[in-house]
């Protein structure tokens, strides 16, 4: 029983030990294999390896993948005409010589990307200021964002790694002159606003003028020609007054007086006070030369 127990430690050992031993190196890793404290081998293979049990061998798994670093604080950096920009970037690095990384910055990320942000801020400065505002913003963004990535080409081998890109993410002013910008854009925005509202009280007042002089016009020229007609209206009762007038003396002297007393006797209150034998009555007495006669037809 204890020759049993005995073969089971020693084959439980020998399986702890090929453990320690073997390891698998995946295609998204380096390996970095460590004798003593001193790096042996680096894999860039995947597959199954070997290695000399700890203490004597110790493994390093290093991300090959494409990283990420953004920038970690925004820093004002002078255009060449002395404005202050804040330029928010972001660069795209991965490992391509695991033992200058490892000898460099260890094996922690965070160490490279630590070191790497303020060497990439200088690029960026070095670039911005050389450039005007307008330069940054638009016309030459995509070549600023190319220097900076030939300036850290040589400054990236140093950490053993390869920049893959460099984008700028956000290129704004500085909070002061931002707020004096939005003061100067408010401020405009007013004035364009007052001179079209101006410009649109004095068209409406222009165009009120006009109709009012247009309205004028159309009133006297209606007036005109409705006393051009009444005028030929006139005439033509006239002519055909005179033509019936002129066929008959007396009927004409009777219609005058029915004239005369329809206008006197307009309304019963009115009161006339003339002499009965006037010539005024001559048609209502009933006798004489143009009043019965003509009354009686």
């Amino acid at each position: 029983m204890n020759r049993i127990a005995a073969i089971l430690a020693g084959a439980l050992v020998v399986l702890m030990l090929l453990s320690s031993m073997l390891f698998i190196v995946d295609q998204r890793q380096f390996a970095a294999v460590y004798a003593l404290g001193e790096i042996k081998e680096v894999i860039t293979e995947p597959g199954l390896k070997f290695k000399l049990p700890p203490p004597l061998q110790n493994v390093v798994m290093l991300d090959r993948r494409v990283q990420t670093l953004d920038s970690p604080e925004s820093r004002p950096i002078f255009t060449a005409e002395k404005k202050s920009l804040v330029i928010d970037w972001l660069i795209k690095w991965r490992i391509t010589e695991p033992r200058q990384f490892i000898r460099n910055s260890g094996i922690d990320m965070r160490n490279v990307e630590n070191r790497l942000a303020p060497v990439v801020q200088a690029a960026f400065n070095e670039e911005v200021t050389k450039r005007t505002v307008l330069a940054v913003l638009a016309t030459e963004r995509e070549k600023v964002m190319q220097d900076v990535r030939k300036r850290l080409a040589d400054e990236a081998k140093q950490f053993g790694i390869e920049v893959v890109d460099v984008r700028i993410k956000r290129v704004d002013f500085a909070s002061s002159i931002t707020d004096s910008v939005y003061r100067r854009m408010d401020s405009e925005r007013k004035r364009v606003a007052a001179e079209a509202r101006s410009t649109g009280i004095a068209d409406g007042e222009k165009i009120k003028a006009d109709a009012d002089r247009q309205r004028e016009v159309i009133v006297a020229e209606a007036y005109r020609d409705a006393q051009k007609i009444k005028g030929e209206g006139d005439a033509k009762a006239s002519a055909l007054y005179a033509e019936a007038f002129g066929r008959d003396p007396q009927f004409a002297q009777f219609y005058r007086s029915l004239e005369a007393y329809r206008a006197s006797f307009s309304k019963k209150s009115d009161v006339m006070v003339v002499d009965p034998s006037s010539d005024f009555f001559k048609a209502m007495r009933g006798s004489g030369a143009g009043g019965a006669a003509p009354a009686r037809k």
